[in-house]
């Protein structure tokens, strides 16, 4: 069955199409690489995998509660709203945001995919070249494993949000090769991460939580790349040129919050939709949330050298600026070594 039959909300067309100029970079050095991008780029080759072996399509999904997440992270539970639900509407609220959310990251993914082949075209070094196309083909991956689940199991999907279609057109029109990798590497990527780790860490099926636990082994390398390819660079940028990319990446911020509103899914479902907006905002669950988002962000945005005094205000005043501090580098580790955890448990499993 095609997408188009199983959206929630009519999708008029099935293609975007955005204009913006490329420039194609060619190097006739292949061997003027950076140490830690080869070691990168091996790394990538060797962790690709199929979505077909790696994850059990058999396991299916509960209709009620699809990947088994707990009811305490949907922003409206414990409300006069939500205990005036039926079981049947608690139901349909979980599909739809559950559903909503995987639709979300199966678009950005296919945003990732585009992006990521053109840092290909664009980035001047080979090396940054070699790893980029590991990349391609590791995000194509991901457009299939969740087009899979939401095709084979949920039966249901939502249009892209606006905020991250904004964020896609922004990151992909710039003719720049660094903001691509800001936009993407970065930003769009840091954000999957934790959105990713919600489902990872507290999906009870075992189907959704490995799809986003492999994905997420996968991004963290991604996350990685953009680190290393932008901290050699961004030192030199002008003071006019590094404040371009602050605002950037702050208005970026801004677009990530409302990202997580999931309004369309309110406005579907028949609720108030000012209600559950208010709700949203005042949950203690999705002001940790966004918390755990830029969690991924700030302090690779430090460590790029994008911490003048715009960007260090933008994040006080978003309540985030201590994270510059938190270890990014743990948190990539983790997610790689989660990951090989579950292959050893499901290597027992199949075993016993």
């Amino acid at each position: 069955m095609g997408t188009q039959f199983i959206y929630r909300l009519p999708v008029e067309q099935t293609r975007w199409t955005i204009e913006g100029q490329t420039t194609t970079s060619f190097t006739w050095e292949y061997d003027d690489g950076t140490a830690e991008l080869l070691r990168l780029y091996a790394k990538g080759k060797k962790k690709q995998w199929d979505a077909d072996d790696r994850l059990d399509w058999s396991l299916e999904l509960d209709h009620d509660n699809p990947m088994g997440i707990d009811d305490r992270q949907i922003a409206i539970f414990g409300t006069p709203l939500w205990e005036r639900l039926t079981g049947d509407e608690k139901a349909h609220v979980r599909r739809s945001l559950q559903s909503n959310s995987l639709s979300q990251f199966l678009h950005g993914e296919q945003g990732a995919l585009v992006a990521s082949a053109k840092i290909v075209q664009t980035v001047p070094g080979i090396e940054a070249k070699l790893y980029a196309a590991t990349q391609v083909m590791d995000e194509a991956r991901h457009v299939e494993a969740y087009s899979r689940l939401l095709h084979e199991k949920l039966k249901l999907a939502w249009p892209i949000a606006p905020a991250l279609a904004t964020l896609l057109e922004q990151t992909l029109t710039d003719r720049r090769w660094d903001m691509t990798y800001l936009g993407m590497q970065v930003l769009i990527e840091g954000l999957a991460l934790a959105a990713f780790q919600r489902i990872r860490d507290s999906a009870k099926n075992t189907l959704a939580a490995a799809v986003n636990a492999y994905v997420m082994q996968d991004e963290a390398r991604h996350v990685a790349f953009g680190r290393l390819a932008l901290r050699e660079v961004y030192p030199e940028l002008s003071d006019a040129e590094r404040d371009e990319r602050e605002q950037f990446v702050l208005e970026a911020c801004h677009l990530m919050r409302a990202r997580f509103d999931q309004r369309e899914v309110w406005e579907n479902v028949g609720l108030p939709v000012k209600e559950c907006l208010e709700l949203v905002d005042r949950s203690p669950y999705m002001q940790a949330f966004r918390k755990r988002v830029f969690s991924r962000i700030v302090p690779t945005v430090k460590d790029i050298g994008l911490w003048g005094p715009r960007i260090r205000k933008g994040f006080e005043e978003l309540g985030v600026l201590e994270l510059g501090d938190v270890d990014s580098a743990a948190m990539l580790e983790n997610d790689q070594r989660v990951a090989d955890e579950l292959d050893a448990k499901r290597l027992l499993e199949t075993a016993s």
